[in-house]
């Protein structure tokens, strides 16, 4: 789910479902078109910075002119100069990188993850969400999806339910059923948190140079932040007395065929809509959305609307990965990304971060990618990030 996200339009997403509330239209419009639009940041504050260069566009170097002519040519000292000042900035953007990334970017922590955290369960759930295949919205292997995780919840105590809805086919305009899973777990209990993740995958690898119409498997965009939670669930046997918790998947994130054209974050809207117009007799206090939290290489940074909108959870959180000394969380601003949690904050004020890392696996001239390509596979994540993020956010929650 990431490179440089396209910009989304604030256009509604068209739904169709005959219980439809007036407002609904309205609100819809805050959700983008464009899925994840991050840009490079390297201030906390969030400012713009570029962060490639892009070698093709350097200026060509002539041959120095004829004999006797005296004027600096590109090509003569003048050029020399500049080539090796341009091959000098992409040096140093490569060494800048790597140390941005950390000098071991594969170990997620600094010590010992403790036993209750599981990094073969929690890599086991992912595998065996991809070995579904592709899960995209409304096809039969997202059904037998949330067949299967609604047992899963319902065995580790939670109350489950399906929140549904329809959205027209962006292409062939036939209607599509879509579903938000909700788990809940104590749902008297006076503080309630949410955590979430969506559970939908790109229809096809579009990122993919060589097979843009391929299978994609969503091991990393798709599967990590749902096997995240699931691994996470395990631990809520052992909350402070007053708190409950709410899991929900959302469906659509990205039901997109034609970037720019079709509608984002589809479950997370209609979610946010239904808390915003019938509000629970408990809100939530704070939300966390976990998204590509299964990098190898794993590296989450402040991002920036969450910093704009959650400022104190962000800060609670690296604070708690401070503390149980997780480096994986990197206390700097990098991107600011669409996602899920926009309709939370803007339409619900739900106060929510983004657990996310962007680059996958690392940022630099000559990385592989694999956000949204054929290559987003299990053999490209890691148990031990997930339970690094597990680890972070259940002790981020007892203190609450």
């Amino acid at each position: 789910m990431m490179q440089t996200h396209e910009s989304r339009s604030q256009d509604e997403a068209k739904v169709v479902t005959s219980n439809k509330p007036v407002s609904l239209e309205k609100n819809r419009r805050s959700a983008k078109r464009g899925r994840r639009h991050a840009n490079s940041t390297n201030s906390s504050r969030g400012t713009k910075t570029t962060q490639k260069v892009n070698a093709d566009q350097a200026p060509d170097v002539a041959k120095v002119g004829g004999e006797g002519d005296s004027t600096p040519r590109r090509g003569g000292f003048w050029g020399t100069l500049l080539g090796g000042g341009i091959g000098l900035v992409i040096i140093l953007f490569l060494v800048v990188g790597q140390m941005d990334r950390g000098p071991d970017a594969s170990n997620p922590v600094q010590g010992a993850i403790p036993a209750q955290y599981k990094p073969d369960r929690a890599f086991g759930y992912l595998t065996t969400l991809c070995d579904l295949g592709p899960r995209p919205s409304g096809s039969s292997q997202m059904k037998k999806q949330q067949q299967a995780l609604k047992k899963f919840f319902e065995t580790q105590g939670a109350a489950v339910r399906m929140q549904s809805f329809e959205i027209r086919h962006p292409e062939t305009g036939v209607p599509v059923g879509m579903s938000n899973l909700i788990a809940s777990w104590y749902p008297n209990r006076p503080k309630r948190f949410l955590f979430c993740a969506h559970y939908d995958t790109r229809p096809f690898p579009d990122r993919d140079s060589a097979n843009p119409r391929g299978v994609f498997v969503g091991a990393n965009d798709g599967a990590s932040g749902v096997a995240a939670l699931m691994e996470l669930a395990h631990q809520f046997s052992v909350l402070p007395e007053d708190v409950g918790v709410d899991i929900v998947l959302f469906d659509g994130e990205e039901f997109v065929f034609e970037q720019g054209r079709d509608d984002y974050f589809l479950g997370s809207t209609f979610f946010a809509e239904k808390y915003k117009m019938e509000p629970p007799a408990v809100p939530y206090q704070a939300g966390v959305l976990l998204d590509m939290v299964g990098d190898r290489e794993l590296k989450i940074y402040h991002e920036v609307n969450s910093l704009k909108y959650a400022r104190s959870v962000v800060r609670g959180i690296w604070n708690t990965a401070e503390e149980l000394g997780v480096s994986a969380f990197v206390s700097r601003s990098r991107h600011n990304i669409d996602d899920d949690h926009i309709p939370l904050n803007q339409i619900a004020r739900i106060p929510t971060v983004d657990l996310i890392d962007f680059d996958y696996p690392r940022p630099g001239f000559g990385a592989p990618k694999y956000w949204h390509t054929e290559q987003d596979i299990p053999a490209n994540c890691s148990g031990d990030s997930l339970v690094a993020v597990v680890w972070v956010v259940h002790q981020w929650l007892q203190k609450q």
